[in-house]
């Protein structure tokens, strides 16, 4: 009997599992790929194109460069999932009949019920969002004078906020616009969660580069041209960006699988409540004990390989591989600059100390997104895209 196995999306967790999966299932499954973009997008770079859109031709990649021949691609939107008739319903297209199917859609912003937070901000979560942050600043800094800076706010000073921040100021710098830049952090600290050494050492950087940080006072509510905190005075803004969260898409909202905001429950295996529905990447919260694997683009790109694996397995009546993440260390851009954080050593060759900046860190950001695209197409592709990253 020929299996039919589909994978949805087109990010890291969907775009390796794809990979992975063309070389792991035989003649005797055909192989479905579901996407709302014919590219694949590395994400984690997709602020480049705040500063500069040219980049993305450097950073996208087309599903016929990364898909087999025999692999089936289809463009559209997944609105939901029917694990009781194992379909994959899509918004202008048949419905896919799927024996497995691994879910890979991502996330999409959360807005914690901030009123007016959604109507008035801009995301980073996909190349357009990217391209219209370009527009939004550039405007807005061609209406502003000296006298009068165009500001702008970035909502959230994870990983995508430091990064958004970073990119405009060097769009700032580069076309010596008049741009105030805030981040602003409802936490104590920016890069919340991580260790004081990294949370300094990108303090300077933005400082340095004149983004003025604000910490420790949440958004209440979002206007046309004003964000208001708990405590402090109101921000005023020409352009919002807010990276502050994530949930699960709204493809998954009747899927009958155990959820938690509306991202899927998946073992350490990646099976799911259905044993016929896998997930990884943003779209899940995979069990590792203590804590779910991050959703990071490191631990998708760990996650893809195992579970593409796994479902060759699964159809081979095969025990299913455990999956466990190892966090190989942190690496964030700050405009030209980067600074990275508890690398895990390589070649055997241990680091002398655990937080660096300079050329070294700035050269591993890049061999890091470098690797990834030579893992799904080529190395003369990475070597294209270097100046890029």
């Amino acid at each position: 009997m020929t299996e039919n196995v589909v994978v949805l999306g087109a990010g890291y967790a969907g775009t390796g599992a794809i990979t992975k999966l063309q070389s792991e299932l035989g003649s005797n499954a055909r192989l479905t790929w579901i996407a709302d973009v014919d590219y694949h997008l590395v994400l984690h770079e997709s602020h480049r194109v705040i500063r500069d859109p040219s980049v993305r031709s450097d950073i996208t990649f087309p599903v016929e460069e990364i898909a087999d021949p025999a692999t089936r691609f289809i463009q559209d939107e997944v609105v939901g999932l029917d694990v009781d008739d194992q379909v994959v319903e899509l918004e202008d297209t048949e419905d896919v009949e799927y024996d497995y199917v691994l879910v890979g859609l991502g996330s999409q912003t959360a807005y914690y019920g901030i009123p007016g937070l959604e109507e008035h901000s801009l995301t980073l979560k996909s190349l357009d969002d990217a391209l219209e942050i370009h527009e939004a600043v550039k405007d807005a800094s061609q209406e502003a004078t000296r006298g009068e800076p165009a500001q702008v706010v970035i909502g959230g000073a994870g990983l995508s906020g430091i990064q958004t921040a970073g990119e405009i100021a060097e769009f700032r710098d580069a076309h010596r616009a008049p741009i105030e830049i805030h981040l602003v952090e409802a936490l104590e600290e920016i890069f919340p969660g991580n260790d004081p050494e990294i949370q300094q050492a990108l303090r300077d950087l933005l400082e340095d580069a004149g983004i003025q940080i604000h910490t420790d006072d949440p958004i209440t509510e979002a206007t046309a041209d004003h964000i208001e905190f708990d405590e402090g005075e109101p921000l005023d803004h020409d352009v919002l960006v807010w990276t502050g969260g994530i949930t699960g898409r709204d493809a998954m909202d009747d899927a009958d699988l155990e959820k938690e905001h509306n991202r899927v429950n998946a073992s350490a295996n990646f099976q799911t409540s259905d044993e016929r529905v896998f997930a990884i990447g943003d779209s899940a919260i995979i069990d590792q004990g203590d804590q779910p694997a991050p959703p990071t683009a490191q631990a998708a790109w760990q996650a893809a390989e195992v579970a593409g694996e796994n479902i060759a397995r699964a159809i081979a009546n095969r025990p299913l591989k455990t999956w466990e993440h190892e966090d190989k260390g942190t690496v964030i851009s700050v405009g030209d600059e980067a600074v990275a954080h508890e690398v895990k050593p390589a070649f055997g060759i241990s680091l002398p100390v655990d937080t660096f900046g300079g050329i070294p860190a700035k050269n591993l950001k890049k061999m890091i997104a470098a690797r990834w695209i030579a893992d799904i197409t080529s190395w003369n592709e990475a070597r294209k895209s270097w100046s890029s990253l």
